[in-house]
């Protein structure tokens, strides 16, 4: 199993389309733009209703309606975070995967995942009985507080992966 992995990522590595991204002087940069202008979306949205499910901010705004707003921005931002970091990925595979910030990232990316998928399918099932209350109850605070938490170290690791 781990030589078909490897052999897998050594054929992704000598791909044109991984050779071009990673021999151009402007290539690799642009699209390492776009894939941090595409994560400033993703946690800026992520990041407004973490706030307000915490009992933060915007406060006066029923949750749902916040949600649904930032939602559009969130699912595009991510879209185009995923396909540009997995072209920049595919430039070198195997190095990234020796990179301790690129591997904690993408576990950190995980627990943001599930942690949203108990929150939508656990504790947002009660959304009517505190969608507009300041302070939500202590799970709904907690989920906020963990999803904020794992977008910062996503952040965090990204910004580092560049100086390992």
């Amino acid at each position: 199993m781990i030589d078909w992995i490897v052999g897998t990522l050594k054929w992704l590595h000598e791909t044109a389309m991984a050779g071009e991204i990673r021999d151009s002087e402007w290539l690799f940069p642009a699209m390492e733009t776009i894939h941090v202008v595409a994560i400033v979306f993703v946690v800026g949205s992520i990041s407004r209703v973490d706030l307000r499910l915490m009992g933060l901010l915007q406060k006066h705004r029923p949750v749902t309606a916040l949600s649904e707003e930032m939602l559009p921005y969130t699912w595009a931002g991510f879209a185009v975070a995923t396909i540009f970091g997995l072209l920049l990925w595919s430039s070198k595979p195997l190095v990234y995967l020796g990179i301790t910030y690129f591997d904690v990232k993408m576990l950190l990316i995980g627990l943001a995942g599930l942690n949203m998928l108990y929150f939508h399918f656990v504790t947002f099932k009660k959304v009517a009985e505190w969608d507009c209350a300041p302070l939500p109850p202590w799970s709904v605070r907690i989920a906020g507080t963990l999803s904020l938490a794992f977008w910062v170290g996503v952040v965090t690791c990204g910004r580092f992966i560049g100086f390992a």
